[in-house]
């Protein structure tokens, strides 16, 4: 095919500079690209030096543009090429071949198991702002025509991206200048919209099921450890469903005295008491159009939990001293770090309760058990913690910070580490943050684990060795097909090769 570059220049340059939403420019340039060239999606990523990691800002299909925030951790090689700038100005990469950032690309939402990959890293004046990555689906589809096309846009794909990122301040200006002006206006009534951090990672499938249950009106039962966020993903359901104009009242059943826990939930009269000189609406008549949030329901007293059984029941309460019944429109959400069926068993919480809360129960996993979110959640806590104590910028991480950090087992969860932050913040003076004094290996649970005999642990090269050997016996050598190796190691059948000559396997 023969291009008139002139025109491709022209009518590619148009596309991309015309908009100053970036992801639009970029669905507009790919769809365009698709008539001299293999081109199914494109993602901006930049490199966050702090985070050492790769984080995608951008990403557009014939079909979608958007703006994300998904963050993919590297490896030590990998960050010191890229650090380093010793990677090619334009390249191509094939599913089997091994870059130091293919893992990271690969780790992206949305991307297909097979599929070719141009990189091109946008330049100007020495300095690296982003990378442009074109994806195809299907391997070896690009040929090195189509990266020298793709390499004359580099300027213009520059002047876009730092056009929008000026743009992208300007909004973010304004709107904490809104921000503050909403909050200077007006009583907090409700707790503000919750960011979930790790909606692409460890809680993908918390988040799947927040937006499955958000739009109807049943209970939901929230458990997980103290400190994961279960207020967090109980603002994220009302904010998501049809009650998001309405008030969000959060209760802390716990922290409520046992002989104020009936005026508290359901009001009381006036002279219902000594004391009661007014009439008070309970928390249920103020959720009213909304949605209460019942944290750590386990804390009830069972004569509370008889009542509060009615209000699921009937959505009626009854204030203290009162005789009228007073209808609620609510949405409950109850959130517990216990185990209630065994609080069943041992008599001290209402079985026909439980059943009416656990309607639709959500699992928050604990910060141990998700510790691709911890690079995410620190970026976002050094933010919001350094603009709280009106730290001029949000200071960087010292080399080897986020390793502490990723090492550390967290069991006060999200709680602990946004402590830790804020720690680290008030002694930062001014350097980066570090975290060495901070995280430490003194909880008795590391210490103990410490001692364990290090001769019983084998290298990771013959671990994975001896697992090869068996399922390559395990299939009589073979390794494609339904009953291959690669098939029960769940890799693809060039990967398990390639890893089979790194450790000198054959099939004999």
């Amino acid at each position: 095919m023969i291009v008139d570059e002139n025109e491709f220049f022209r009518q590619a340059v148009f596309r991309i500079c015309r908009n100053l939403d970036f992801e639009i420019a970029l669905q507009e340039c790919l769809i365009y690209l698709r008539s001299f060239m293999p081109a199914d999606m494109f993602h901006l990523t930049i490199y966050d030096r702090g985070l050492k990691a790769l984080k995608t800002i951008a990403l557009a299909t014939p079909n979608e543009a958007k703006r994300v925030n998904i963050i993919v951790p590297l490896d030590d090689e990998a960050v010191r090429i890229v650090e380093n700038q010793e990677l090619q100005d334009s390249f191509i990469i094939n599913l089997d071949e091994v870059k130091p950032l293919t893992k990271a690309m690969l780790n992206v939402k949305g991307v297909w198991k097979e599929h070719s990959v141009m990189v091109m890293h946008l330049e100007v004046k020495g300095a690296r702002p982003g990378n442009l990555i074109l994806y195809a689906k299907g391997l070896n589809r690009f040929s090195e025509e189509h990266l020298r096309l793709c390499s004359m846009l580099n300027e213009p794909f520059v002047i876009a991206l730092y056009n929008a990122l000026r743009y992208d301040e300007l909004n973010r200006l304004k709107d904490i200048m809104a921000d503050d002006i909403k909050y200077l206006h007006q009583k907090l009534l409700r707790s503000p919209g919750a960011i979930i951090i790790g909606e692409d990672f460890g809680l993908k499938t918390v988040v799947e099921m927040v937006r499955g249950v958000a739009p109807l009106d049943s209970p939901v039962l929230l458990q997980g450890e103290t400190g994961v966020g279960k207020e967090i993903i109980a603002n994220a359901i009302h904010n998501l469903s049809q009650r998001k104009n309405g008030p969000f009242i959060r209760v802390n059943c716990g922290a409520i005295p046992e002989t104020l826990i009936d005026s508290e939930l359901f009001g009381h009269e006036r002279g219902a008491f000594t004391g009661a000189i007014n009439q008070k609406r309970g928390c249920f008549e103020r959720a009213g159009g909304g949605t209460i949030f019942l944290d750590e329901i386990a804390e009830l007293p069972l004569q509370a939990q008889v009542r509060m059984l009615r209000v699921l029941q009937e959505k009626k309460v009854v204030r203290v001293g009162g005789g009228k019944e007073i209808d609620v429109d609510i949405r409950i959400i109850a959130a517990t770090h216990q185990d209630l069926q065994e609080m069943v068993n041992k008599k001290l919480f209402r079985a026909d309760l439980r059943y009416r809360l656990n309607v639709f129960p959500i699992t928050i996993p604990p910060l141990r058990d998700r510790k691709e979110d911890i690079p995410a959640l620190v970026n976002y806590l050094v933010e919001k913690k350094s603009k709280e104590m009106l730290i001029p910028g949000p200071p960087k991480l010292a080399s080897g910070a986020m390793n502490r950090l990723m090492a550390y087992d967290w069991p006060g969860n999200v709680r602990e580490l946004e402590n830790v932050v804020e720690r680290a913040l008030i002694l930062n003076n001014g350097k980066p943050l570090s975290f060495e004094d901070i995280i430490r290996p003194d909880d008795p649970k590391e210490e103990g684990e410490m001692l364990i005999d290090t001769k019983e642990i084998l290298p990771l090269d013959l671990v994975n060795a001896m697992h090869i050997h068996k399922a390559l016996k395990a299939t009589k050598g073979k390794i494609h097909g339904p009953n291959g190796a690669a098939k029960l190691l769940g890799i693809n059948p060039s990967t398990l090769r390639h890893r089979m000559r790194k450790l000198h396997i054959t099939c004999e």
